[in-house]
């Protein structure tokens, strides 16, 4: 081998880690993405009567630099993409339909009936829906902070006594889908943040 050649070897090696480094470089150049993480559920939540009677419930929140209203944020979250076809669904398979005009009315507060959900509780800066069988609950809440806001979403199960163990719980199929229901769920809120962010 002479010396002061390099092999193929080598030069891929180094062409491997000057790509690294400069792609390092780039993402250090990018702002940071703001993230949708799992939180705690703030003490003054409508969701929270559930929690506290031994429902399953979780809470997500993500940020958006600007002030955005609470009717913003169920418009977005409600006529994005993804809860979209959701709601297909829920046409097709319960008869369910919904169109984002009726969305747009559930944000300002003039319906009471949306899709498969209706209002069980509203304030000016929380919405609670629960399902028309009254098995789930869907809640969203902005939290103003200066020129940002903090945007929640969160659910609740309620649990029904089981035919096998003749107690309360919350049913085989939930269980199953447990997993997916925390990443859709994080989808859904991260979807409705981008939405806004863009927005503004």
């Amino acid at each position: 081998m002479e010396r002061g050649r390099a092999t193929p070897r080598s030069t891929e090696a180094h062409r491997a880690g000057g790509a690294s480094h400069a792609g390092a470089r780039v993402r250090g150049m990018l702002p940071a993405m703001p993230r949708v993480r799992p939180c705690p559920l703030p003490a003054e939540a409508l969701l929270a009567r559930y929690a506290d009677t031994g429902a399953y419930a979780d809470c997500y929140q993500a940020e958006v630099l600007a002030p955005i209203t609470q009717a913003q944020f169920i418009e977005a979250f409600y006529t994005g993409s993804v809860f979209r076809l959701e709601r297909l669904l829920l046409r097709l398979l319960l008869s369910k339909p919904s169109t984002d005009a009726q969305a747009r009315q559930l944000a300002a507060g003039a319906i009471g009936e949306f899709a498969a959900w209706r209002v069980e509780d509203r304030t000016a800066d929380q919405l609670l829906l629960s399902d028309m069988a009254g098995r789930t609950r869907s809640w969203l809440m902005v939290e103003p902070s200066g020129a940002s806001t903090t945007l929640y979403f969160g659910s609740a199960v309620v649990p029904v006594v089981e035919r096998s163990s003749g107690r309360p719980g919350l049913g085989f199929m939930f269980r199953a889908l447990l997993g997916f229901h925390k990443l859709y769920s994080r989808v859904l809120l991260g979807a409705a943040r981008a939405r806004l962010a863009r927005a503004v």
